[in-house]
């Protein structure tokens, strides 16, 4: 019997997961399939009950379902614990196990795929929802020279502070969260949009003069040019990316809990592209 699974977020028709798993049950011989599904904003639990009574073996979770995915599961991944959020759920029995592949999608797109290291930069994370949350041990876990964190509510990139530096872990790394007017005049090697900005064509109020020489900038959103990557060119970033490696790495990742089988992601990656 072919086994179902799907993502599930608001919006959800620009969701490229549905042809990237296509390609990947291809390329390992896996019997399913995948679809993305439009949750109410107010009804992701009883969408994903419906799907859990249906026989769906796993779910992806998009904007903005990712902390109610985490209290949703009844036993998580010390990734997805670290990060309160939760972008894979597996379901096995009356078990919903819950999952965070995002922070390795991103650092394998940066590190493997733009071979871009990581440690020892300097990071500004724009945003503090659950994409950003998901990424934040595993960036750290690169040993990066500091990570500055900025949100439009700074209190949400301070409470983040607050958590990463009592984990205790990531020395020397300086972590610390600035309102989007404090960080006028410091310049940062990598700057990642982790913000749902680029789906209503927006840009976060980011001052000029942040990226130094040799810098990347990233936007987790894929498919398309968003303000944050205009801004960056302008402003003289070096390399300049959008999300799409992420998206492929994470699904990967997710794919693996899933299925047991690692798929390649590079010729997913170049067939999306073109």
């Amino acid at each position: 019997m072919t086994d179902r699974y799907a993502v599930i977020g608001n919006p959800i028709a620009h969701s490229k997961s549905p042809l990237i798993h296509a390609e990947f049950a291809k390329q390992t011989n896996q019997d399913m399939t995948y679809e993305a599904i439009l949750a109410p904003l107010e009804g992701f639990r009883e969408t994903v009950e419906g799907l859990r009574m249906a026989g769906y073996k796993g779910l992806n979770v998009t904007v903005p379902f990712k902390f109610e995915a985490f209290l949703y599961a009844t036993s998580k991944s010390e990734r997805a614990e670290t990060a309160k959020a939760v972008n894979t759920l597996s379901f096995a029995g009356g078990a919903v196990f819950g999952d965070n592949t995002d922070g390795i999608g991103l650092v394998a797109d940066i590190e493997k795929n733009l071979d871009f290291p990581i440690a020892g930069k300097s990071i500004l994370l724009v945003g503090m929802g659950g994409a950003a949350w998901g990424v934040l041990s595993p960036l750290l876990q690169q040993k990066p020279k500091r990570l500055t964190l900025s949100n439009r509510t700074v209190a949400k990139a301070e409470d983040a502070a607050r958590v990463l530096a009592s984990l205790g872990k990531y020395d020397p790394t300086e972590i610390a969260a600035k309102p989007f007017d404090r960080l006028a005049g410091q310049q940062f090697d990598i700057v990642i949009n982790a913000t749902s900005s680029g789906l209503k064509d927006e840009m976060p109020p980011l001052p000029p003069g942040l990226f130094s020489e040799n810098s990347l900038a990233y936007d987790m959103m894929y498919g398309r040019q968003t303000p944050f990557m205009a801004f960056a060119g302008k402003e003289g970033a070096s390399r300049i990316s959008d999300g799409l490696g992420m998206l492929v790495e994470q699904a990967a990742e997710a794919f693996f809990l899933w299925r047991g089988i690692r798929p390649q992601t590079a010729p997913v990656i170049e067939k999306q592209r073109t």
